[in-house]
């Protein structure tokens, strides 16, 4: 089966194929840097990190590029409070994204442009729609878009004009001629920063959000590309807005499919700092080890909305241990699964069941969740047959969704309590006990490390030990 994907903008599951042939053009909608990226984050990116794997697996030479928005209100607001430039918040809040999604294994994309970068380009567009009549100029000196002098607005979320004005929470703002009708320009205020501003044959100001992305894309990927991808909650009004400023400006189509990862909820409900259930990605990180959190987030459908819960991180985590310790019992025959740069080269036998099985479940809508169970399959016949062929395939195959790759041991004794000498001199008792018949003192030994969280497996090459759930 080839590769199926679900396309927002079309509402069905559609076969893929890049404009050309062998190369996928991809861009998704990065962060908004003025704060530590949190969990709902780490699941966009995520869902994006194992999609752009998949397509490198499928042979595709892949440009991926995530924007970063640095300049914005809350960017300027926190800049500000902290008696700082701008680029010095935003450096640093860009350093602090890469160390923590970097520990999630969450690859680099192939350009992360910042949008400060392409200013010229935005205003280049901005001059396109109004000289197209899409764009007008206000009093206020903020230049907007006429949102209904676009034909087909709405075709993304599925709404009419008329149904989207009737839902329309924002008043009307001085200068805009209709309540959809949004900035492209913002003129600037007395009381912003130096660095907050830009000359234009508008006057001085900054960039609108959304014409952010439009220029940006655009620039790094040509006017119309294969897949544009964020957040489900970017569907509307940002990815919407997108449409209509560059198809407005190009006359072309923006992307052929458009994808939207789900919502992120905490024990069922909405995740939010007024909630008091917000979690950042480094909060998070301090609790469960990071490839426990990537499996989480990884088992579930990207367009499935994905509950956080303690109880659900620390089920990921004896999931995870269930295939290190078919790994760990097994010594694996080295299978060359897909590089992490990006290779398409790759030695697994797409022949086999078990690889074909995961194959066909990642070409449909790169599902994740057929593709583990898979997974969880094969462990058990590694345990059965003891065969390291299966086992090189589970680690290969784990490979893909960027999983298994630790030591299993390593990953087994994460957070014992006591230091591994002090746990290796307990066993080397024990089996001094248990040689000199002493098997009251053997069993004590066990017990002991039990209670501290240590899991003692006897096996006829020697004991082992991890730490129980």
């Amino acid at each position: 089966m080839s590769l199926r994907i679900y396309n927002t903008l079309t509402r069905a599951v559609e076969d893929f194929s890049p404009l050309v042939p062998g190369q996928v053009r991809m861009y998704v909608c990065g962060m908004t840097i003025y704060d530590l990226c949190h969990i709902g984050h780490a699941r966009m990116m995520m869902a994006f990190d194992v999609i752009q794997r998949w397509l490198k697996v499928s042979g595709y030479q892949v440009t991926y590029v995530r924007n970063i928005t640095d300049i914005d209100d809350k960017i300027i607001k926190r800049a500000v409070e902290r008696g700082i430039t701008i680029r010095a918040l935003t450096d640093e809040m860009i350093a602090a994204m890469n160390q923590d999604i970097g520990a999630l294994g969450i690859e680099p994309p192939t350009l992360e442009p910042r949008a400060t970068d392409y200013v010229p380009q935005m205003l280049q567009m901005i001059d396109t729609l109004e000289k197209k009549g899409l764009a007008y100029r206000s009093g206020n000196g903020d230049v907007n878009y006429a949102v209904r002098k676009f034909e087909g607005y709405g075709k993304l979320s599925g709404k009419s004009l008329d149904e989207l004005r009737a839902g329309e929470r924002v008043a009307v703002l001085d200068g805009k001629e209709d309540p959809l009708d949004f900035v492209l320009w913002k003129s600037a205020k007395p009381t912003e920063p130096d660095d907050a501003k830009w000359a234009s044959d508008y006057g001085a100001g900054r960039p609108g959000w959304h014409i952010e992305c439009s220029a940006m894309s655009c620039q790094t990927l040509g006017e119309t590309f294969d897949i544009h991808g964020g957040g489900a909650d970017l569907q509307f009004p940002h990815h919407e807005n997108e449409i209509a400023q560059s198809e407005g400006a190009n006359g072309k189509p923006l992307a052929r499919f458009w994808v939207h990862n789900g919502f992120v909820r905490v024990d069922n409900e909405k995740m939010s700092k007024s909630l008091g259930n917000f979690f950042t990605i480094r909060e998070v990180l301090a609790k469960y080890d990071a490839e426990t959190v990537r499996f989480f987030i990884v088992r579930a459908h990207y367009r499935s909305a994905l509950n956080y819960s303690d109880a659900h991180l620390d089920d990921a985590r004896n999931a995870l241990k269930r295939l290190y310790t078919a790994l760990q019992s097994v010594r694996p025959e080295l299978v060359e699964g897909p590089a992490s740069t990006g290779s398409a080269r790759t030695e697994i036998d797409w022949t086999d069941p078990f690889a074909a099985r995961f194959k066909a479940a990642m070409d449909d809508d790169f599902g994740t969740p057929e593709a583990m169970a898979v997974l969880f399959d094969l462990a058990g016949e590694v345990n059965k047959t003891r065969s390291p062929e299966l086992a090189g395939l589970l680690k290969a195959l784990g490979a893909c969704l960027g999983l298994l790759q630790n030591d299993p041991a390593a990953f087994l004794q994460a957070g014992a309590g006591l230091d591994e000498a002090a746990i290796q001199s307990l066993i080397e008792q024990r089996a001094a006990a248990k040689a000199g018949k002493n098997f009251a003192e053997a069993d004590r030994i066990r017990q002991d490390l039990l209670a501290r969280g240590i899991v003692l497996k006897d096996a006829p090459a020697g004991t082992t030990w991890e730490v129980g759930s």
